[in-house]
């Protein structure tokens, strides 16, 4: 009875690892997109701010669109604004899920350490 419990134990804390490990993967694939974003915001203000007021700029939208630089200057600060503080949410989010891997890495410890059987049965089940 105790070694069912045990094994039905180590599948949920197997399971629990495996969704975090996804979730946080997820979580740092979309801080990378979001650090691009904002690092091409920032390179696009940085060559708009000494063109003087009155250059013709143009917006790509699959096609040229001729915009007033103050315009795009706007959208552009706007997108690194929006950019900024989703890296920092999805910081937080990551902080988050590390905190639960660790968690459910110390529950696996001390079930391994409970029960050395079962860490004898894991190893033969995978190989």
């Amino acid at each position: 009875m105790a070694d069912e419990a045990t094994r039905a134990a180590f599948m949920e804390i197997q399971a629990s690892m495996i969704e975090l490990t996804g979730k946080l993967k997820q979580v740092q694939n979309q801080m990378r997109n979001k650090e691009g974003d904002r690092k091409r915001a920032f390179l696009t203000l940085e060559e708009l701010r000494p063109l003087p007021e009155d250059t013709n700029t143009y917006k790509s939208i699959g096609k040229f669109v001729l915009e007033p630089k103050t315009v795009l200057e706007g959208e552009q600060e706007q997108k690194l604004k929006d950019s900024e503080a989703a890296v920092a949410s999805l910081q937080t989010s990551k902080e988050y899920l590390e905190k639960q891997t660790a968690e459910v890495e110390n529950n696996l410890r001390e079930l391994l350490q409970q029960e050395p059987g079962i860490a004898q049965q894991i190893m033969s089940m995978s190989m």
